[in-house]
């Protein structure tokens, strides 16, 4: 009986991962009979404890296109190595146009980040982080060229892994 009355409030579930709008543009595409017009939703997830991906959707109209972007996003998920709340050592990182630097802070320090290299590295987890996007400053290829700098993190070995 509860659950069928408009004023109940049940108990809803937290989502497994947060998410964040980055971009939302209109594309356009002119055929005979004019312009036909979609939209194309830049969007990043992470649960704040080290998984964090970048999805893009297009579709007619913008819940449509939120939807496939987070699909989209929940395939590209990676998971990050941390030491404490910081990355382990500095990273020089270029992917296609957009270079990214990332550097561990000292605790306390917080994210010294723009844009859409704070989103992700919030979303990610990291509390102390100093970064500088040079070059791009397209949200896609800048988020993107992050979270495939943050998944180098995992291919680094340590020096008890080399002398072994």
């Amino acid at each position: 009986m509860g659950r069928d009355n408009k004023n109940f409030r049940g108990k809803r579930e937290k989502p497994e991962f947060d998410q964040k709008l980055l971009d939302l543009a209109r594309v356009t595409r002119v055929v005979k009979g004019g312009r036909r017009f979609r939209f194309r939703a830049t969007l990043v997830i992470g649960n704040k404890k080290s998984k964090v991906g970048v999805g893009v959707g297009k579709g007619a109209d913008v819940s449509d296109a939120i939807r496939k972007a987070f699909d989209d996003a929940k395939k590209n998920l990676v998971t990050i190595k941390m030491n404490k709340n910081t990355i382990a050592h500095d990273i020089y990182y270029k992917s296609r146009s957009a270079k990214i630097i990332l550097k561990p802070a000292m605790e306390g320090k917080g994210i010294i980040a723009g844009g859409a290299i704070r989103t992700v590295v919030e979303f990610a987890g990291i509390k102390d982080v100093v970064s500088k996007s040079l070059g791009c400053s397209n949200k896609l290829s800048v988020a993107r060229a992050t979270v495939e700098a943050l998944s180098t993190l995992n291919q680094a070995r340590t020096r008890k892994e080399r002398i072994a």
